[in-house]
């Protein structure tokens, strides 16, 4: 009897106990909120969220729109998944440069885990990422990234673009695979040691696979199989992005392959060597050991085959047809290298005299917007910002187009104006909201590549040629409207090239 009575107010007590914490917790949660405050946004649907509101065909334009009534920091829900937008150069460089380590991480979709597995550089986190990124950062500096050997090689690869161009005598063409071969060769240069002829049928497909998938990824069906993962099988572009994805794994493993069987020991030819070797000479007591596997080295070459291509050929492609339709700015950029170079073969070091032409490649860059959200980011931790608490594993859109079209950062944000990196005087000017590589721990790891070949094709490039539009076309009616994918192209056209020797 006494035990039944003990048993019975000791279950009383711990049920009172567990309701009294019950209710604790309840209080604390609902005081915590109280303290932080909500994040605006649209207001969201059970299930679908926002996705209803958001234009997904050019999503960073609505998402533009949005900051403009919830301000710099907001929300939306992507079906049941929170995302924090940054808009500004205020609030986008605060995040990735300030607080760098809360949104350092990347948020990895999955349709980018599908094509790396968990592999390479571009779409992994944590100490793979940073061991990765280190020795691909080495590497690049080793085989002449910012230095006089890559130099040459890029201007070795001018002659054989300018000779592509002098092949269409002048009539109207399409530059566009022509320039993606150009870039194309000099990151293969430094992965495999080796340049491709453009007229190289497996180049050529390589290079078009690549653009396809690059396009595709952002389309809006990509969009909504990242949101909804297993509708993937019964989505024609999936299925398609897929089967071009596994081509050019299967011809990257077999250059890999080769570059193997005609390795010399005592030399190290590129960056593929350079894996090799590193991964041969590690000590197995060496914590990042186990990170030099076969899969990395594909997906690294991948990675930076595919990134170093694609943004400058891009670049290089807005780049002529904005100085086409403003023919008053390709004068300027000629008339300069006229007076500062003459006919010889420009030179990086001719960069810091020709400032006007600085000017124009930066105009260009900030015009184009090339990668208008980024790559997505997340938080890697919980944390506060302007005010607001976000928390760990938040997906967040570093909204790039508001900081290149940012209008108190910008004197006329929406005209392609070189001026806005020229004082009064007309020197250059660096301006702190100029970040198409975006910033922080996850910037473009190619930037100082990427800066060297734009000045070096752009400037050959119009030292020989005058770009004006087809036949029957204005160059008022050159149209700027982009291609979205997940970079920003300009629609098909075609240039004329005309000789100026």
């Amino acid at each position: 009897m006494i035990e039944d009575l003990f048993e019975s107010s000791t279950s009383g007590f711990l049920m009172v106990a567990i309701v009294s914490l019950l209710l604790l917790q309840l209080c604390f949660s609902f005081i915590s909120r109280e303290k932080r405050k909500d994040l605006p946004g649209p207001e969201a649907l059970p299930l679908l969220g926002n996705l209803h509101q958001l234009d997904l065909k050019r999503l960073d334009c609505h998402l533009v729109q949005l900051s403009q009534k919830y301000g710099p920091i907001f929300r939306v829900y992507l079906a049941s998944k929170k995302v924090v937008v940054l808009a500004g150069y205020t609030a986008v460089k605060q995040a990735l440069v300030n607080q760098a380590e809360d949104f350092g991480e990347r948020e990895i979709f999955p349709i980018f885990h599908d094509f790396n597995k968990g592999n390479g550089i571009l779409f992994t986190n944590g100490d793979q990422w940073k061991e990765m990124r280190r020795f691909a950062l080495m590497t690049l500096k080793d085989f002449g990234m910012g230095k006089r050997t890559i130099e040459e090689k890029i201007i070795e690869e001018c002659q054989y673009l300018i000779e592509a161009f002098e092949q269409h005598q002048g009539e109207a063409f399409s530059n566009a695979q022509v320039i993606s071969y150009a870039t194309s060769n000099i990151i293969s240069a430094i992965m495999y040691g080796r340049r491709f002829d453009y007229k190289d049928p497996t180049f050529q497909a390589m290079i078009e696979r690549d653009h396809e998938v690059i396009h595709l990824t952002g389309s809006p069906s990509i969009q909504i199989y990242n949101i909804f993962p297993w509708l993937g099988p019964f989505l024609k572009t999936w299925r398609y992005i897929m089967k071009k994805v596994e081509i050019n794994i299967e011809s990257t493993r077999r250059i890999i392959g080769e570059m193997k069987e005609t390795r010399n020991p005592g030399t190290c030819r590129c960056f593929v060597d350079a894996f090799l070797i590193h991964k041969e000479n590690q000590e197995e007591s060496d914590v990042n050991a186990h990170y030099y596997h076969e899969d990395n080295l594909l997906h690294c070459v991948m990675n930076l085959f595919g990134a170093g291509t694609d943004t400058t050929a891009t670049t290089l492609q807005w780049g002529l047809l904005y100085i086409t339709k403003y023919p008053h700015i390709q004068d300027g950029v000629q008339e300069e290298l006229r007076r500062v170079v003459g006919n010889r073969q420009v030179r990086v070091e001719d960069r810091k005299n020709l400032p006007y032409m600085e000017a124009v490649i930066h105009e260009t860059q900030r015009m184009a917007n090339i990668v208008p959200m980024s790559l997505p980011h997340r938080t890697s931790r919980d944390t506060s910002f302007q005010g607001y608490f976000i928390q760990k594993g938040t997906m967040v859109i570093p909204l790039l187009t508001s900081v290149l079209y940012d209008e108190s950062q910008w004197e006329k944000p929406h005209t392609f104006n070189p001026a806005h990196f020229l004082d009064d005087e007309g020197r250059f000017v660096r301006r702190d909201a100029f970040m198409p590589f975006s910033a922080g721990r996850r910037m473009c790891l190619g930037e100082g590549l990427a800066r060297m070949e734009l000045f070096l094709f752009f400037a050959s490039l119009l030292q020989h040629f005058h770009f004006k539009p087809a036949p029957g076309v204005s160059e008022d009616s050159l149209d700027l409207t982009p291609v979205v994918g997940i970079t920003l192209n300009p629609l098909t056209h075609k240039l004329r090239a005309i000789s100026r020797f």
